[in-house]
C-alpha cells in the first residue's frame, strides 16, 4: 500500500532562508527516493500574476490559488513543498484545513539578519520606496502559532534544518 502524500509549507520572512533550506531538503528527499513537487512563490507569480502589484487582494487570491493547487496535487498522490512567505497566518491555515498530512515549517530569523542577507534586494527596494508591502517592514508577517517544526536559520545550518524536517516527516508518515 502506498504511503499517503504530504504537503510541507516552508514559511518565514523574505530572506529568512526558506529557499536555501528547501533546496537542501529536496535533495535529501531525492536521496531517500521520495519525489515532491515544489510550489515556489516567485516562480508561480510569473504565471499567476506576471506583473505583481502585491496588493492585499492580489495576495489573497495568489495564496488561495497555490493552496488549491497543492491540495489538488496531494489529493492525487503528489507530495508538495510550498516555498512561500505567506505572510498571513490565514493563508497557511486555509491550506492546512484543505490538505491532509500538512506540515508547517517556520524558518525563524531576525528581521535584521534578513535585511542583511537580502539576496533579491527587496528590503533595499522597500527602503527606497520602490516596494510598499514587504512583509516584516511595511506589511505584518504573522508567525505560525503551532508549526510542526521551527528552524532558526541564523543559528542552524541549512543541512541541519533539512535533516530536522526529514526526520519529522519520517516519524509522521
Amino acid at each position: 500500500m502506498p504511503k499517503p502524500s504530504f504537503a510541507i509549507w516552508i514559511t518565514g520572512l523574505p530572506a529568512s532562508g526558506k529557499s536555501t533550506i528547501r533546496k537542501v531538503f529536496v535533495k535529501r528527499l531525492e536521496e531517500a527516493g521520495i519525489h515532491a513537487q515544489v510550489l515556489e512563490s516567485d516562480e508561480l507569480r510569473k504565471i499567476i500574476t506576471p506583473k505583481p502589484s502585491y496588493s492585499f487582494e492580489e495576495r489573497d487570491n495568489f495564496y488561495r490559488i497555490i493552496a488549491y493547487l497543492g491540495e489538488l496535487l496531494v489529493r492525487n498522490g503528489v507530495n508538495v513543498i510550498f516555498d512561500a512567505t505567506a505572510n498571513k497566518r490565514l493563508y497557511r491555515d486555509n491550506a492546512r484545513g484543505a490538505i491532509t498530512n500538512f506540515i508547517e515549517v517556520f524558518v525563524k530569523c531576525p528581521l535584521a539578519v534578513c535585511i542583511q542577507r537580502d539576496p533579491k534586494g527587496i528590503y533595499k527596494k522597500a527602503k527606497k520606496g520602490e516596494a510598499a508591502t514587504v512583509p516584516g517592514l511595511q506589511e505584518l508577517y504573522e508567525e505560525p502559532l503551532n508549526p510542526e517544526i521551527i528552524v532558526e536559520s541564523d543559528k542552524e545550518e541549512p543541512e541541519a534544518a533539512a535533516e530536522k524536517i526529514l526526520q519529522f516527516l519520517m516519524r509522521s508518515f
